[in-house]
């Protein structure tokens, strides 16, 4: 029978861990062993995981000198555990901030040991997530955003670009293969920074697929201001087309660089049109109503709505507001432009 380890990477994570140590209790496959990976912590996270060590195999494992943030954390663990594993086994990577719901487990495996017997060979199987509540706001605009996506995500029947990070399970022969190939012999590059596309393009590299079934579900944090969100977006994005001139132009990578040159249409089409309003208040000093702008506008709109009804009509009302979402939007691609700046600037990355 296929063993299931699960990977928790925690800095300073006491408030999260036990709710997250619950949501694995909770499991209607529950894993065979549940490792802490306490990184450089300084509060009280090693403490609280002490209670679940009985009777839930849970083990903790401090990290030693570890200067590479959650990938070097993981590659620790993963190098004293994955050759004691069969190629059979599977290891599940979940974020110390984010709750599983309770067939995630069951769902991913299943997922994944099908697709030993069939022409499609999966390296690991993600989840998709909701926003847990807090932060206002841009916590709410945060919420829609992962409703949006949790939609494309099924309407797409599990196909997706990146395995998240929120939480994944993974083939132990693909990450035994991901690690042989590289240099380093470990399994995430700690050069980059976004780990977890990094390894979802390695994987697809060596002929894996990666899904996030309808099943695998899950609740995750929010950023609870827009400093903090500027910065992790900013990560994201970044450390994304750092990843993709990494591995260049491949059959892989087309679809991401697709989207990328779809992203920069989108920023182009709206500065076209906020300069067109823009034109019309400063230099005519009336406004003109062209009616490509309103059928866009009037799409963009009506978009907005549907894609969160699952949240409730009053989220739908008021994603419908314009100014709204598109507030959103902007932010998003103003976040999107520095990450361009700053790869071709080759500036200095920060966490």
């Amino acid at each position: 029978m296929s063993r299931v380890v699960c990977l928790v990477p925690a800095h300073n994570e006491e408030d999260c861990l036990p709710k997250v140590l619950y949501s694995l209790v909770r499991q209607t496959r529950r894993p065979d062993k549940v490792i802490v990976i306490a990184d450089n912590c300084d509060d009280r996270t090693v403490e609280v995981a002490e209670p679940y060590r009985v009777g839930f195999c849970v083990e903790v494992f401090e990290t030693v000198g570890n200067r590479h943030k959650k990938a070097g954390a993981l590659n620790q663990v993963l190098g004293a555990v994955l050759p004691r594993l069969g190629d059979e086994d599977m290891v599940l990577v979940m974020d110390a901030d984010s709750y599983l719901d309770e067939g995630f487990i069951e769902s991913a495996e299943e997922r994944l040991a099908a697709s030993w017997s069939s022409t499609s060979r999966y390296g690991g199987v993600g989840g998709t997530f909701r926003g847990r509540s807090g932060g206002g706001f841009v916590g709410m605009l945060q919420r829609n955003e992962y409703a949006r996506y949790a939609r494309d995500v099924r309407r797409l029947k599990g196909k997706v670009l990146c395995l998240t990070g929120t939480a994944t399970l993974f083939s132990v022969k693909a990450l035994k293969e991901v690690a042989k190939g590289r240099p380093s012999g470990d399994v995430y590059d700690v050069e980059v920074l976004t780990e977890d596309f990094e390894l979802t393009l390695a994987l697809k590299h060596l002929g894996y697929e990666v899904v996030s079934p309808k099943e695998c579900t899950l609740t995750t944090e929010v950023m609870e201001s827009w400093g903090d969100l500027a910065r992790q977006r900013l990560r994201w994005k970044r450390g994304a087309v750092e990843n993709l001139i990494q591995y260049g132009l491949t059959q892989v990578t087309l679809e991401h660089w697709a989207r990328q040159l779809m992203t920069l249409t989108g920023i182009f089409v709206m500065a076209l049109f906020l300069g067109t309003v823009a034109y019309s208040l400063i230099v005519a000093q009336e406004v003109h109503f062209y009616p490509l702008w309103i059928s866009v506008t009037g799409i963009f709109v009506v978009e907005r709505a549907i894609t969160v009804h699952k949240r409730g009509w009053k989220m739908s009302f008021l994603a419908s507001v314009l100014f709204v979402e598109m507030l959103f939007d902007l932010f998003l691609q103003a976040v999107h432009l520095k990450a361009y700046w700053q790869v071709l600037a080759r500036s200095e990355r920060s966490w």
